[in-house]
Formats: C-alpha cells, structure tokens, sequence
C-alpha cells in the first residue's frame, strides 16, 4: 500500500497481482473445459465414423454398442485406479500383471474355499501390490515408474509360477454372476461394476477431501507439504487404488470367461493410459477426470471393435493404439510446457 504526495488514500499494489492470478486461474479452467469438450466430441465423431462406415455390419445395434461397453468394462475399472494415480504425480505400470495375478489368486482360493475367499484374495493381490509399490516410492524414494516397471516383472513371473502356466476354470456361479455372466435387464454385471466404480471414483475424486489431496499432491507436492496434506500417505493411497482397481478388473475377466489364465491383462497397459490420457489426465499430475477417463475407455472399446468388423487384425489394432497414444501424450506434453 503507498500514498501520494498529496495525502490520497493508499492506492493497492496487489490488485494487478490478484487480477492477473484470477485470470490464470480463469484460463486454466477454461482451457480444462476445452480439452474436456474435444474428449466429447472425439467420442461421437469416432461413433458417426464407423456408424457409417459399418452400416452394414451391425456397428450401431444396440446389441453391439452393449458389447462394447461390456468388454471395455476391465479397462474401465483400471483407468479408474491410473486416472488417481497420474492425478498424483504419480504412474502404475504394473497394472496388467495385477490383472493376471488377481484373477489366478482369486481362481484358486474359490475352488479351494469358497467364493468369499475368493473375492478376498483377489482384492487382497492388489491392496498388497499397491502398499509395495506405495512403500517403495515414498519411503525408499524409488520413482513410481521404476517400482512399477519392476514390480511388472515380479508380479508376471509370480503369475506364471502360482499354476505353473496352467488356466483355472471358475465354474461357480454366484462368482460367475457376480463377476461376469449375471444381468439386472439388459444390463450386464460388467455393465454394473463399470457403472459402480466410475460413480464412486468420480466422487470421491471430486467431493472428498482425500480427492482434493489427490490433485494438490500431483499439482504442487511442495506447497502440499506445507498446508499440511500427508503427501506420503496420498501416494501410497493412490497406488494401492490403482492396483486393487486392477485386481477388480482381473476378476470381471475371471468371471465373464469363466477361467483364469496368466495371460490376461498382458496387452491392457497401453490401452488403459491411452484411455486416461484421452479422457483429459495430465501426465504431469493436480489434473484429471474419472468421466473422461470412463470415455477414454469407451473410446479404446469402439476402436477395437470397429477395426475388428473392418476386418483388421490385432497388429493394426496395436498400431492404431500406438498411434492414439502418442498424439495424446503430444497433446499432454504441450499442456504441461505452458503450465
């Protein structure tokens, strides 16, 4: 505050600071509002491609757009738990090991037990999964992306060990209902769990006070710490949703093809960051949407299914991943260098 010569009141010198800060913040939230509209409007430009272009082939049954929904539902969950875990600063690449664990975990225990146990020990697979990779990352100050890399390795040759490559059948069907084969109308139990897990990550991500620490650890660790935000126990607590989220998703593939199998998940990596990427996660953390990752998904799904009645193999599907992939990572890079 200064005063002039002739005795005026103060004349603030804040005020152009505090105009400039509310039109940053204004600029963010315009520019999110605009990433998040692309994500939309890439969704329904993808469906009216190959609803023309596959208007001979079924594309727009209702039938076939249930499907899509219905096979994307794994990925779905799995974005979920990453959408957190990137909101964090943080990333999860062993995701798709979880996936197979969990699910051969989970296949044992119910043959040998009952379904309870079953669904206990292929939950149980991802909390302890993500408090390794939590406990490693912040306490010994390993990055995320190496203790996942590496716990990718771990958790794949444990999943190959724990039946000796062996498939698990999963014959019960109260696992099967709940997990895969069960309907509420024409809806699906994988419809259900997709429905249930996006809800409830889009408000605890949005309307709890552990979502806020969530985007001001990923944002600005630092200026967390100071607030007072337990950054450690946010860390960890993202990396263990991710991976119990992955282990949910080992289940939906357990029950919907009734068996386990150690290569489940093996190619879901790069589909699942694609997926949160598109639905507008930055890369770089204190940004993200648990709808717009759902949409991602939604989208890897209508890709995969279109190229499918195109008549194009898996390698132009991966390509096609590839290609998505990095144009996103592109797009978030650019975001964060104006950031």
């Amino acid at each position: 505050m200064t005063a002039n010569a002739q005795g005026d009141p103060p004349v603030s010198l804040s005020r152009p600071a505090s105009v400039s800060a509310r039109q940053r913040m204004a600029s963010t939230f315009l520019a999110m509002q605009e990433r998040n509209l692309v994500v939309y409007l890439a969704f329904v430009a993808i469906l009216v491609f190959f609803a023309i272009a596959l208007s001979d082939r079924g594309f727009l049954t209702t039938d076939n757009l249930l499907n899509i929904i219905r096979q994307s539902a794994p990925i779905t969950v799995m974005a979920v738990g990453v959408a957190f875990a990137l909101s964090a600063g943080e990333i999860d690449l062993s995701v798709g090991s979880v996936v197979a664990l969990a699910a051969l975990t989970s296949a044992v225990a119910l043959n040998e037990y009952g379904p309870l146990a079953g669904i206990l020990a292929g939950l149980g697979v991802g909390v302890v999964v993500g408090l390794v990779n939590g406990i490693l990352t912040t306490k010994v100050r390993i990055p995320s992306f190496l203790v996942t890399l590496g716990m990718l390795g771990i958790v794949g040759g444990l999943a190959r060990r724990i039946t000796n490559l062996q498939s698990v059948p999963v014959e019960n069907d109260f696992y099967t209902g709940l997990f895969g084969n069960g309907r509420l109308g024409p809806l699906s139990s994988l419809h259900l769990w997709a429905i249930v897990i996006v809800v409830l990550g889009h408000l605890v991500y949005r309307q709890t006070r552990f979502g806020a620490h969530v985007l001001a650890t990923g944002g600005n660790r630092a200026a967390a710490d100071h607030v007072g935000i337990d950054t450690v126990r946010v860390k960890i607590g993202v990396l263990v949703v991710s991976a119990t989220c992955a282990a949910l998703a080992g289940m939906l593939y357990a029950g919907r093809l009734q068996g386990a199998r150690y290569t489940l998940g093996e190619t879901d990596l790069l589909t699942v960051i694609a997926a949160v990427i598109i639905g507008g996660t930055s890369l770089f953390g204190g940004r993200g949407t648990i709808i717009g990752a759902a949409v991602g998904s939604i989208i890897m799904g209508m890709l995969n299914n279109g190229l499918i009645l195109m008549g194009l193999d898996v390698s132009m599907q991966m390509i096609a991943r590839g290609g998505i992939i990095i144009l996103a990572v592109a797009l978030s890079l650019r975001e964060g260098a104006e950031r």
